[in-house]
């Protein structure tokens, strides 16, 4: 792995940092190793070093049957990325906003989740971040009955 692709892996892809999509790096697809994958958007990323500068007609073979099998790429320069991993960065989110547009708001009060937060989907009807608190009804009749006895 080059520097450039560490420093894309760290700082914009891993851990679903890139709009919760999971990406997975250095993985085969069909008969390439790609640099980055995201299987559920079939989304292929490739930085390009030094190295890819004699071999573009190759590049462009391998992007074409990727593309027939179904798959976005996407490329980018080692300079781009060590340069400029801010821009790189909107760029990709650009592309993932062209393949999967964001759901259109619905009506009424219910706001449905995104189908990528699946760990809390249909058990808790409030979306993440706001807490609810109910008072435990033993405690607070416990307490009571402590300060009525003092």
């Amino acid at each position: 792995m080059t520097k450039a692709e560490a420093c894309l892996w760290k700082y914009v892809l891993r851990a679903r940092q890139m709009k919760g999509y999971q990406f997975r790096r250095q993985r085969p697809v069909m008969d390439f190793i790609a640099d980055f994958m995201c299987k559920e958007l079939r989304l292929v990323i490739e930085v390009d070093g030094i190295t890819h500068d004699n071999k573009l007609d190759r590049d462009k073979r391998r992007d074409d049957k990727l593309r027939q099998a179904g798959f976005y790429v996407f490329r980018c320069t080692d300079k781009e990325v060590l340069t400029n991993i801010e821009g790189v960065m909107r760029a990709i989110e650009r592309v993932i906003e062209e393949i999967d547009p964001p759901p259109a708001p619905s009506k009424g009060g219910y706001r449905p989740l995104h189908p990528l937060n699946r760990r809390t989907m249909g058990r808790f009807p409030l979306q993440t971040g706001t807490i609810r608190k109910v008072p435990c009804q033993r405690a607070t009749t416990a307490y009571k009955k402590s300060k009525l006895q003092e």
